[in-house]
């Protein structure tokens, strides 16, 4: 494997390819019902799994992430993230301040994921600033495919320039945008402005409605394209020196006899061609610079989030205008929006108001202390952000979810046992998930617990399973159909009774599957201490004492 890493361009540092790590745990999802709020909308997603409703997830975001991916793996439509820049500001909310190695394995475990969650015509928005951009740049590279690589967009974050700066006044970020698959992906058009008809009118009375007018000659000359043109008043022009007409001279007369080509109210005008306002694109297509005019920035970003936690405001959020413009043209109503360093909850909130669905992923406290209340005040109506232009007045719901914890966790031995916490539900819906399974417990029969097809299913219980119950269990099953039996203990006559029930002993089917009992993968960066001025006195005084025999580090 190392052989064939020689053979191809990368980004490398230290601990890209850790062959020691195990697999992350897929972890279940459980609902804290304290922090879900309105009606949620349920739907069958492209791969006939439910859709339960918007999701907020408060956890790890790779374990969150990891416990996505079984169900939304090509599902997700857009996926927009604003990480820790590792600017080294260590705010309050985020560990930023990273060694760009740590940083860089941070993000590829989690880009790995998001690319399998993306759909075959998704899209990938990432905010960065300088600091790391150019590095997650060919990270992405890697991950995507440099060839899906669609731009590099500047935003204004802010418009007063800082003086103070030692070089420069930073005054831009980056919104990196890979598609999933570039031929399979094309963004959305801007909408155009309410007064879409300025410029446009209609002189000459032409049935097909308001035009506005261009040149017909253009500035790179075509020889054959050089030819005399009579007006309607019989005067005959040429195209300026050192140009052609911008159509040949069969397609000219082609505009001409369908009234596409204006001569001047007297018809003795050099000609200039008609672009109907009903011919135009239904919006305009993005350009990479977008300004605080257009998407807003960092202070308005603050004013808003102020507008629901003015005692505790997040320290790098993203303006609505901004979010709205990424869905725009990424997404679709109805579609599936995620972000998995939801921060403020911007991107939760813009896609609700815009009839996207989301899922959101937030590890800190402020999944309770501002994206749960945000989205709270965004379903009960609230006009701030986006809400007046999206004609947003309120609705629709979501699920609060926190991470189950590990199924296995050591006893005091070292060894991996069943965690306690877990109750048979738990258990039950944790091995599907571990199986392959979806998890959906019959209504009729108690041990169809899940099914991975119409015909194979799964059972999970800490009973011991008996030959009677087996034959039982046996009687039940469909000659078509096959039974999973997931147990802690088993008579010995159970073993290969039938050749459509496997019987697997837990934990020791789940050894060395993953890694389980490990419940942080954030950042717990222990930052070097500020040495006082008195303490720099004290090492220097030390230096100047140390024995000119005694040897420095470079004799």
């Amino acid at each position: 494997m190392a052989q064939n890493r020689l053979n191809k361009l990368e980004l490398t540092w230290i601990g890209k390819y850790d062959e020691d790590k195990k697999p992350l745990e897929p972890r279940i999802l459980i609902e804290n019902p304290e922090y879900s709020y309105g009606e949620v909308e349920t739907a069958v997603l492209p791969n006939g799994k439910p859709w339960n409703g918007n999701m907020l997830i408060h956890g790890d975001n790779l374990l969150a992430l990891k416990s996505l991916e079984q169900d939304y793996a090509g599902c997700v439509k857009c996926i927009y993230i604003d990480p820790p820049y590792n600017t080294g500001s260590a705010f309050e909310h985020y560990d930023d301040g990273v060694e760009h190695s740590i940083w860089l394995s941070l993000m590829r475990d989690r880009l790995m994921i998001l690319h399998t969650l993306l759909s075959k015509d998704g899209s990938m928005w990432i905010s960065l600033d300088d600091t790391e951009q150019a590095y997650c740049k060919v990270l992405c590279d890697e991950i995507f495919g440099r060839n899906n690589f669609v731009a590099n967009v500047i935003w204004q974050k802010k418009h007063t320039r800082a003086n103070d700066a030692r070089w420069f006044s930073d005054n831009h970020d980056f919104v990196i945008v890979y598609a999933k698959d570039k031929q399979n992906w094309k963004p959305n058009l801007l909408p155009r402005p309410t007064d879409e008809s300025k410029g446009y009118t209609n002189v000459d009375n032409d049935p097909r409605g308001v035009w506005a007018s261009g040149p017909c000659h253009v500035k790179t000359p075509n020889p054959k394209d050089i030819y005399p043109i009579t007006t309607p008043s019989g005067r005959v022009v040429m195209p300026p020196v050192g140009t052609s007409w911008r159509f040949s001279e069969s397609r000219m007369a082609e505009l001409i006899a369908d009234n596409r080509i204006y001569f001047g109210p007297n018809g003795n005008n050099v000609p200039r061609y008609k672009r109907f306002l009903t011919d135009v694109k239904g919006g305009f297509v993005p350009l990479t610079i977008w300004l605080r005019e257009e998407v807003g920035d960092n202070q308005e970003a603050k004013a808003e989030v102020k507008g629901y936690n003015p005692d505790d405001i997040f320290a790098t959020p993203k303006p609505e205008r901004l979010l709205e413009r990424v869905l725009t043209l990424g997404s679709n109503p109805g579609d599936i929006v995620l972000d998995s360093f939801l921060g403020s909850g911007t991107a939760a909130a813009v896609a609700h108001k815009m009839g996207r669905r989301w899922i959101g992923v937030e590890l800190g406290d402020h999944a309770y202390t501002h994206c749960a209340l945000r989205m709270k005040k965004v379903i009960e109506g609230e006009q701030g952000g986006i809400s007046k232009a999206q004609n947003w007045k309120g609705g629709g719901g979501f699920k609060f979810y926190e991470l189950a914890p590990s199924l296995l966790n050591h006893d005091k031995h070292g060894n991996l046992i069943i965690n306690k916490e877990y109750n048979a539900d738990m258990l039950a819906a944790a091995m599907a998930k571990y199986q392959g399974f979806t998890y959906s417990p019959d209504t009729d029969l108690y041990w169809k617990q899940g099914h991975s097809s119409e015909h194979d299913y799964i059972f999970t219980t800490t009973q011991l399973i008996t030959a009677e119950m087996l034959d039982t269990i046996h009687d039940q099953l469909g000659e078509d159909e096959s039974l999973l039996i997931c147990c802690t203990k088993f008579q010995p006559e159970c073993r290969n009774k039938f050749s459509n029930i496997t019987i697997k002993k837990i934990p020791k089917v789940l050894l060395d599957t993953c890694e389980f009992d490990h419940d942080d993968y954030s950042l717990n960066i222990i930052s070097v201490p500020d040495i006082g001025d008195e303490e720099w006195e004290d090492i220097e005084q030390e230096e100047e004492n140390l024995s000119p025999k005694e040897p420095s580090l470079f004799d």
